[in-house]
């Protein structure tokens, strides 16, 4: 089972070359963060991963999480991990200043976040929670919320939930049934929250609950439904934890994988009611939630990400070690000479370079938002951020399912066998398709929300951005045949983009139809785009005498691979497309 090895060089490239992080720096008003800092930073960030977070791994997927009287007991190691977390000041690196976080860009806070969740993607589900509510309380919350609730959430020493789920009421939070009344200057809470990511656990004195309900009057539908603050335990007159909240941890399910991350059952109002109170205005809790579903819908993307590169350490690894072939001489050599098998480990590393890419761009168009010098600037780079969250979430865990797969194929009956780790990979990466909305979801709103109900206008903005690049590329010789596949790309996510606007209007299965496969074109195009402008910046350095010539040529190499490999994918998306949704609804329910 290999060790966990931060790639710090590819994400110094990205800040360096690909994002110019000191300008991103400038823009914020950061005048003492600069590229040489946040490297600093990852570099020590890298080092607690591998000798604190990694260890845990395969600690959390053996022994779990458990639900004992006092509610869930977390694996061992993991509390002490978590302090150490909370006091190197992980927890709070990219936090609002005002609440005693220490401000930090979003694409640095990406960076770290792919080191936790390579190191064990069980116990970085508890912080991600964490940053989407404080995320929601911010834009959402009153200054009484805030003042009472950000400080302990932003430090780390509070942590959050999302609770959406009920039996009855999956994706579908139309048919929320949690409710609520009024009771003096809070309300009483009475329901029930199912899939609730470290619902409960003992790592830190309080855990605040994000729970969607119903008010009386609440009309039906999401039309009806708001978004209410419950803690586990009460704040006293100091602003501390103190009386017990009447929530409770009622269940723990038995996962396929993150086993040492636990999902709780939660029960609201068994004993009278839970305290509760209001976040934003009421039957407004839809939009609310969004905020923090969004922020961890990235991070779920960044998680995909995290696992697959774990995956793809350990299987190139083996591969070195692995001996198979024998020479005529009778020497062996091991199996990562063997083209069938560096088809695979190129497919691994091409598509965690192009996940990493697309997440760091994603995360510093974030940061744009914030920085923007207009409203109507804000507005753009706020578009061009929806476009890129279905598609980081979506494309990005899809992928790292074929990454983890080729992982394990590499071991070949080795990987099959617990032990050699290589499983585990397989099984944690699985829920990513799924949670914080399914692949499906992440369909719809690209293709619906953000494409068609947009008249295409931001997914049109990015495709010419790319053609842009895309003849940047084509203008050096060495990269003139990546610059051209690079152009056919781009019409074909244009073609698919005008088939959607068109077929929208006349066939009302043609969104659903073409969401997935729209979205994973998307995807392998964006990550084209990242890895081409990757090679432009490669290619330029190494012409300027850039230091770590085996890197850079490495990562052109990498570059041309994604591009004679996975680029073509876009092809068969397309054709899916536009093939409609004839076939796909023609068959009679009775004939599945």
């Amino acid at each position: 089972m290999s060790d966990y090895r931060f790639p710090y060089k590819d994400a110094a490239f990205l800040l360096n070359d690909l994002l110019d992080f000191d300008q991103l720096c400038v823009d914020a008003g950061l005048e003492e963060v600069n590229t040489e800092l946040a490297l600093a930073i990852l570099e020590e960030a890298g080092r607690f991963g591998s000798e604190v977070l990694a260890p845990l791994n395969t600690v959390g997927d053996e022994l779990g999480a458990k639900l004992t009287d006092e509610g869930v007991q977390e694996t061992p190691g993991f509390a002490d991990a978590y302090r150490q977390y909370i006091d190197n000041g992980w927890a709070s690196l990219s936090g609002p200043e005002a609440y005693g976080g220490q401000g930090m860009p979003r694409v640095l806070g990406a960076g770290t976040t792919e080191i936790w969740y390579s190191a064990c993607a069980a116990f970085s589900l508890c912080p991600l929670l964490t940053t989407g509510a404080v995320e929601a309380l911010i834009k959402h919350g009153s200054k009484e919320l805030q003042d009472a609730y950000l400080p302990g959430l932003v430090s780390g020493e509070w942590t959050g939930t999302m609770c959406l789920t009920e039996a009855s009421a999956g994706s579908d939070l139309a048919a929320v049934a949690c409710k609520v009344v009024p009771e003096g200057d809070h309300y009483l809470m009475i329901g029930q929250k199912i899939f609730i990511t470290w619902g409960d656990h003992q790592m830190t004195e309080n855990v605040i609950h994000l729970v969607l309900a119903r008010l009386p009057d609440a009309p039906p539908g999401v039309k009806g439904i708001s978004l209410f603050l419950v803690p586990k335990y009460l704040l006293d007159e100091n602003g501390r934890p103190g009386k017990r909240n009447d929530v409770y941890a009622v269940g723990l399910e038995h996962k396929l994988g993150i086993h040492a991350s636990p999902t709780v059952t939660l029960n609201f109002g068994d004993n009278g009611g839970a305290v509760a109170y209001l976040v934003g205005e009421p039957h407004q809790g839809l939009m609310a939630m969004f905020t923090m579903m969004n922020d961890a819908r990235q991070g779920v993307g960044i998680q995909g990400l995290g696992v697959a590169v774990r995956s793809y350490q350990q299987a190139a690894e083996y591969a070195r070690e692995r001996l198979q072939g024998t020479r005529k001489d009778g020497s062996r050599y091991p199996i990562i000479q063997f083209p069938d098998v560096r088809r695979m480990l190129m497919t691994m590393k091409s598509a965690t370079e192009a996940m990493r890419g697309l997440v760091y761009v994603a995360a510093a168009e974030n940061d744009r938002i914030k920085t923007a010098e207009s409203p109507e600037d804000a507005a753009r780079h706020a578009a061009r951020t929806g476009v890129y969250t279905p598609i980081v979430k979506g494309w990005i865990t899809e992928f790292a399912q074929e990454v983890t797969y080729l992982g394990m194929q590499v071991h070949g009956g080795a990987g099959y066998i617990e032990e050699t780790g290589s499983a585990q990979h397989v099984r944690d990466e699985r829920i990513m398709t799924i949670y914080e909305g399914t692949t499906g979801i992440q369909g719809l709103d690209l293709a619906g929300r953000k494409t068609v109900m947009d008249k295409g206008e931001a997914v049109q903005a990015l495709l010419q951005e790319m053609l842009a690049d895309a003849e940047k590329v084509s203008a050096l010789d060495e990269l003139s045949g990546m610059g051209v596949s690079l152009k056919e790309a781009v019409q074909t996510g244009r073609e698919a983009t005008d088939w959607l606007l068109e077929n929208a209007q006349r066939d009302k299965h043609a969104i659903g139809s073409a969401s997935v496969n729209y979205m994973m074109l998307m995807g392998f195009l964006c990550g084209g785009w990242v890895m081409a402008l990757s090679a432009l910046k490669a290619t330029q350095s190494l012409a300027n005498g850039g230091s770590d010539k085996k890197f850079l040529q490495a990562k052109i190499v990498t570059a041309k691979f994604y591009f004679d490999h996975l680029l073509p994918r876009t092809g068969a998306y397309l054709a899916a497309i536009k093939a409609g949704s004839s076939s796909m609804m023609a068959l009679d329910e009775d004939q599945f």
